[in-house]
């Protein structure tokens, strides 16, 4: 496991995030990590019925069809939440703005000996959480919330599932179709 990939699941502990971690996902403009579960009784159906994951962009905009709303495929992932690495507290409100209406958001932060946490208020009333991090160990320091109900459901955020589905059966080496 590369140094990276570590601390994301150290941090991905940190926050009690169970899942696979799926580092380097571009969403909303943003490089981010997504903690994801594999929905196991819906990956079986997809693979029994010939639904390989839909990643393809192209696939993504006859969503917008309503004669394609009948052939979209059940999500087979969970998206757990969205992980942002920042070096500092002034970015992360605005890295992880528009991904809280997909999951909950958290940004990763490098360990430092000065104290940010005056400016952990801000990300907390907005409810994106915040993890410390350093080579041997990450710490919650503000939980995140789960704000995408107040949004509801969108299309890219039924793509960006697809995507991240594509992700973990590369990872995990698990078949993708019969």
């Amino acid at each position: 496991m590369r140094p990276v990939q570590t601390l994301l699941q150290r941090a991905a502990t940190a926050l009690a995030w169970d899942g696979f971690v799926v580092p380097d996902v571009a969403v909303l403009g943003q490089q981010v990590s997504a903690v994801v579960r594999l929905l196991p009784e819906v990956h079986e159906w997809r693979i029994q019925n010939g639904w390989p994951p839909r990643a393809d962009p192209s696939w993504f905009r006859s969503w917008f069809e309503p004669a394609a709303h009948d052939r979209l495929p059940v999500a087979a992932v969970e998206l757990v939440g969205v992980l942002v690495s920042e070096s500092t507290t002034d970015r992360a409100l605005q890295s992880c703005g528009t991904l809280l209406t997909l999951a909950p958001c958290a940004v990763m932060l490098p360990r430092s000996d000065e104290s940010q946490a005056w400016s952990y208020i801000e990300l907390d009333y907005y409810g994106i959480g915040v993890v410390v991090a350093d080579e041997s160990s990450a710490d919650l320091m503000v939980p995140p919330e789960d704000r995408s109900p107040e949004f509801g459901p969108s299309l890219f955020g039924r793509w960006l599932l697809e995507v991240l589905y594509e992700r973990v059966l590369k990872a995990s080496h698990a078949p993708a179709s019969t």
